[in-house]
Formats: C-alpha cells, sequence, structure tokens
C-alpha cells in the first residue's frame, strides 16, 4: 500500500521526533493514505515554514509503500468513537504517555476536530458530546508509525514538489 508524507523536505529515512507538543496518537512518523490530503500537508507547511522564516519553502510529498507485516501490534479506529478520543486526548495533553501500539490508524483531530478535543481536555465538553459532534465532521486518515519497528516496514519510493 502507498502511503504518503506532507513536509517541505525529501525523507528517504523516516524517524520519529519527540517534541513539547503532542499529537494525536503520540510522537510518531505520520502518513496517509490519501494523496491530496498530504499534498495539502506539505502546502500548509511550506506556507508557514516560509512566513517564519522568510524565505520561500517547497511543498514536497514522500511516497513509501508500506510493506504491512502481521506481528507488529495496530490500533485501527475506523471512526471518531470514544476509544479514539481518549487516545487523541490522552497523548494530546500528556506528552510522556506512551500507548502500547507500533501502528496506530484513525481519524485527524484537524483544527475543527481539535477545537471540539481541547473542549474535553479542558473539562468543558464531555466525551460522549463531543463524539456525537465529530459525527458531523468530514474527518481525514492518518498513519502514525510509533515505533522503530514500524518504521521498518516503510520503503522509500519518490519525493515530488507540490505547487501551491
Amino acid at each position: 500500500m502507498l502511503v504518503y508524507h506532507g513536509t517541505t523536505l525529501e525523507i528517504q529515512h523516516p524517524k520519529i521526533f519527540a517534541s513539547e507538543i503532542g499529537r494525536d496518537f503520540g510522537f510518531a512518523f505520520y502518513t496517509t493514505d490519501i494523496k491530496e490530503q498530504a499534498e495539502r500537508w506539505a502546502i500548509r507547511r511550506a506556507k508557514i515554514l516560509s512566513r517564519n522564516s522568510g524565505k520561500s519553502e517547497q511543498a514536497v510529498v514522500n511516497v513509501y509503500e508500506w510493506n504491512e507485516k502481521q506481528t507488529l501490534k495496530k490500533k485501527v479506529f475506523e471512526d471518531a468513537s470514544l476509544d479514539w478520543l481518549d487516545m487523541v486526548v490522552q497523548c494530546r495533553s500528556d506528552t510522556s504517555y506512551q500507548h502500547e501500539y507500533d501502528i496506530v490508524i484513525g481519524k485527524i483531530a484537524n483544527d475543527n476536530v481539535g477545537e471540539t478535543v481541547s473542549y474535553v481536555v479542558q473539562g468543558i465538553m464531555r466525551k460522549e458530546d463531543a463524539v456525537e459532534r465529530l459525527k458531523f465532521e468530514k474527518i481525514n486518515n492518518q498513519i502514525a508509525f510509533c515505533t522503530e519497528a514500524a518504521l521498518s516496514e516503510l520503503t522509500f519510493v519518490e519525493s515530488y514538489i507540490v505547487e501551491a
């Protein structure tokens, strides 16, 4: 299966970097199986970096072949469920939290979804109400490769530049 990673660099050898910002499924190398989504990520990232640095950045999509092995521990969230929301809230609110999965597949807490997640984190909204609200959002897909073993399943195919 082909998966895509949108950024500003060619990445032939993906790595997992920790930061001070929580991610939906923890620290991982994030991809998607939706090419257009990766292109939008790349363009957005290039615009942000260009604005911050004052120099023009290229939007780059990296393409990988995912050679899926059945030996790794994988969690698949089919939709925005209570289980999905629990993981997103846990990972976004506690950067030291580590789940047990090598690969996590599920929906993205984008800006609109992220707002709802932040309401749950702050105690403003009940999880059940948040999941109901999220049923009406068009939520894209992400595949998080969370361990070195998971990264070993990715083979770099190519990268290409996306025109904004």
